[in-house]
């Protein structure tokens, strides 16, 4: 499956636009970078107060589907914005939801109008951020007031605020670990494969549910291979776009490094301890079975914790645990941010203002992260959510940005390999399933394919 990637080559005569900062505003000069009509930054912005006489309507596109129902057991979107409302009764917030967001918003970003003012960012060169959105305000001073603050960032200027911080590791039902006698939560591959084997011989449930069907729960995998597998946090900005086989087992410590990833989900389906027919699984009805102990462990993000907890009587048997990979000793998991607000450079001055003021609210008022079983985005904000429990002893780290003059160079090679790692390419991880499922290859085989493919991009992008 070839990767996404909107070519700003392509585009350049519809959207050709300097990054050069432009003139400062009423409150003292601070800079904004072209695009930004406001006048104002973020770290500027005083809640409640700023813009309070804007009336205007704004367009919010995200991934949120379930949130736009109002039968979702959290606090849905309608909810969100009356509180909004609050502060702000004339900013009007109309939501859009699509379920093949990935691939909408690209299309969205390609047609380079003003369709809407608020979307989550999705894969898309750093260097074709200025093309798209407004700038928060300079790196350095993002930094100050939230965290993450250079994860959507070009050449100074921060272009994207995380929704919440989020950290990879696995969800599971205590009371099934519990029944099966499991009184430690693995730390290696080797420890997770006995308890999944524990879980099989001991309880009903299903040990390792895979959502097979769901390509992005499948690509859910990529999220584990980089700080939570190496405990460095250079791999996956640095390392990996540079290193010709990223993929093989490690020879002095293989239950690491991208290779112990992978190699954990093939064992686990040639073990048979996933479902019986992968090609029968189901995302919505699996949260009520993790609820209520049909499903031990599930590969996901910490977001999905709460939709666990609201899927049934027993929130209370849902738990948290890190990836099962052990570096020196150590345990580690990466802070990312899920998805990340960005504003269309395309809509007027008034509305990028309304946005903007909003994007604030929901980081700073809202109380969406710890909602979302995330970690808060305000820099201030020190708080975890009861889901970290188990990482105590984790030691958790943040990707290094890419070095000067390679900020793109995981993207092409990313794009040129066709691999999509962390860009929605669930396809290959579903072939492990079926590969591991038919015994057609090993795992070796299938990281010396992948390996070769990712190798060529590199040396097309020396």
């Amino acid at each position: 499956m070839k990767v996404k990637k909107i070519a700003a080559i392509a585009i350049a005569s519809a959207c050709a636009f300097s990054m050069a900062a432009c003139g400062g505003d009423d409150k003292g000069g601070a800079k904004t970078a072209e695009g930004n009509k406001t006048g104002i930054t973020y770290p500027e912005i005083n809640l409640g107060e700023t813009g309070k006489d804007i009336k205007t309507t704004i367009t919010f596109m995200n991934n949120r589907t379930d949130m736009n129902l109002d039968t979702y057991p959290g606090k849905n979107w309608k909810s969100y914005i009356e509180d909004f409302n609050k502060m702000y009764p004339n900013i009007t917030v109309k939501v859009q939801t699509d379920s093949n967001y990935a691939d909408s918003a690209l299309t969205r970003l390609q047609a380079n109008n003003d369709s809407w003012d608020i979307m989550m960012i999705p894969a898309v060169d750093k260097s074709e951020f200025s093309n798209y959105f407004v700038p928060y305000g300079e790196t350095s001073e993002m930094e100050k007031v939230i965290k993450l603050a250079d994860e959507k960032a070009y050449d100074g200027q921060t272009y994207g605020i995380a929704n919440n911080g989020v950290t990879a590791g696995i969800v599971y039902n205590k009371k099934v670990f519990e029944e099966a006698g499991i009184k430690e939560l693995p730390k290696t591959p080797e420890e997770f494969q006995a308890d999944l084997k524990l879980i099989k011989e001991k309880t009903k449930a299903v040990p390792l549910y895979t959502n097979f069907v769901e390509d992005w729960a499948m690509g859910a995998w990529d999220q584990y291979i980089a700080g939570n597998a190496t405990g460095d946090p250079k791999f996956m900005n640095q390392v990996l776009p540079t290193t010709k086989e990223p993929f093989k087992k490690d020879a002095s410590a293989p239950d690491t490094h991208p290779y112990a990833v992978y190699k954990t989900l093939y064992d686990a389906v040639a073990n048979g301890y996933t479902e019986e027919d992968y090609s029968t699984t189901d995302w919505e009805s699996s949260k009520g079975k993790m609820n209520n102990g049909e499903i031990a462990t599930m590969v996901l993000g910490a977001w999905a914790v709460p939709q666990m907890k609201q899927a049934g009587d027993h929130p209370d048997d849902i738990g948290y645990m890190p990836f099962p990979i052990t570096v020196d000793g150590k345990q580690y998991a990466t802070i990312a941010g899920d998805y990340s607000y960005g504003i269309n450079k395309n809509i007027s001055k008034e509305k990028q203002e309304a946005s903007m003021i909003f994007v604030k609210w929901m980081t700073e008022d809202s109380g969406f992260a710890k909602n979302e079983g995330g970690i808060p985005i305000k820099a201030d904000d020190e708080s975890m959510p009861e889901t970290y429990e188990t990482f105590s002893d984790v030691e958790l780290i943040t990707d290094a940005p890419a070095k000067e003059g390679q900020e793109d160079l995981l993207a092409n090679v990313n794009s040129d390999s066709e691999l999509g790692i962390n860009n929605g390419n669930g396809k290959k991880i579903q072939d492990i399933v079926v590969d591991a499922a038919n015994r057609t290859r090993t795992i070796d085989q299938i990281m010396d394919e992948w390996n070769q493919k990712w190798a060529k991009a590199v040396e097309d992008n020396e």
